[in-house]
């Protein structure tokens, strides 16, 4: 059988290679995006390939429109189809500054990327997508927006962030109202405390906060654990759950007394 393809954005490391990772295990082929050169990428790719998927590089930022172009072009050139785009590339703000501090050089940073990026990159895979269902009735496609708990959860020191991942996750509920015309799913994934390079310089901060009960699991989440929900949302194993939100830490989010 012809394999999946999937399409993850800030796929060569982090919470994206995790993703990666675990749909390379479940049978897909994989186009992976990111803003390094692929030399610097190239370990991990490799270890993609371990998993018998073929796996193919395509350099870009997406906040660029001449990148994002380029990314449809790649998955054209190489691929003729799409099955699951995952956005997940994003960035964190360089610098921590309170609300009165923060620049607007420091806002656009982040919010180009993180929602203005992600959401042109997304309409032009969608407007993709919905041309290769007049061809393909029953050929699975789903996007995944991975997101994070900034998106209700403020933070005076990450405004532009919180904001960024806020005007995603209206997005993702909007896209899925748009793709459902195609019968194509949308999902949104909200992470948590995750132990990738973003939370470098506050790892042991949230290390202790999940151990003295901020999340009712007691630890920092693994990239694995994004991958295997992506996962399950992309072979079908969670049906007639189109728009939700799912998230992925630990408890961290859930209302309690």
């Amino acid at each position: 059988m012809e394999k999946p393809i999937a399409l993850i954005t800030g796929g060569s490391r982090g919470i994206g290679f995790g993703i990666a990772s675990e749909l390379a295990k479940n049978g897909f082929d994989l186009a992976i995006n990111g803003v390094r050169d692929q030399k610097n990428a190239k370990a991990n790719l490799e270890k993609l390939q371990q998993h018998e998927a073929k796996v193919v590089y395509l350099q870009g930022d997406i906040s660029k429109t001449a990148d994002r172009n380029t990314i449809l072009q790649g998955m054209k050139e190489h691929f003729g189809k799409i099955n699951l785009l995952v956005n997940n590339a994003g960035v964190a703000p360089k610098t921590r500054n309170d609300v009165f501090e923060i620049t607007e050089d420091e806002y656009d940073y982040v919010v180009n990327v993180n929602e203005r990026g992600t959401f042109f990159l997304t309409q032009i895979f969608a407007q993709w997508m919905a041309e290769l269902r007049n061809d393909n009735p029953n050929d699975p496609m789903t996007i995944i927006n991975v997101t994070s708990v900034s998106a209700v959860l403020a933070s005076t020191l990450r405004m532009a962030y919180c904001m960024s991942k806020a005007g995603a996750s209206m997005m993702s509920k909007t896209m899925a109202v748009k793709m459902a015309e195609f019968k194509i799913p949308v999902y949104e994934i909200r992470p948590g405390f995750m132990d990738t390079d973003m939370i470098e310089a506050v790892r042991e901060h949230y290390q202790e906060l999940a151990k003295s009960g901020s999340t009712l699991e007691p630890r920092i989440g693994k990239p694995k654990d994004v991958g295997k929900v992506v996962s399950a949302l992309a072979t079908g194993q969670i049906p007639y759950a189109t728009g939700q939100i799912i998230n992925v830490d630990g408890g961290l989010t859930l209302e309690r007394m």
